[in-house]
């Protein structure tokens, strides 16, 4: 396994725990009662599941297209 496929590894597991951790926030019953209120979720519920995303999006993307030599 080549340094670009852990990295992609490692950014691929790193987005699947921040995106987990950002739908569990938005379970939690004030993030429910913002969202209800306001109709967004807050700053750092947004940062985890767009960082959870990206980073994901990133690792897999190194994974598919990581080149052996």
């Amino acid at each position: 396994m080549g340094t670009k496929q852990i990295v992609g590894l490692v950014l691929l597991v790193l987005g699947a725990v921040l995106l987990y951790f950002g739908w569990q926030a938005t379970d939690a019953p004030l993030e429910q009662a913002r969202e209800g209120l306001t109709g967004e979720y807050s700053d750092r519920t947004m940062q985890y599941l767009i960082g959870g995303g990206v980073a994901a999006a990133a690792g897999i993307g190194i994974l598919l297209f990581a080149r052996k030599r």
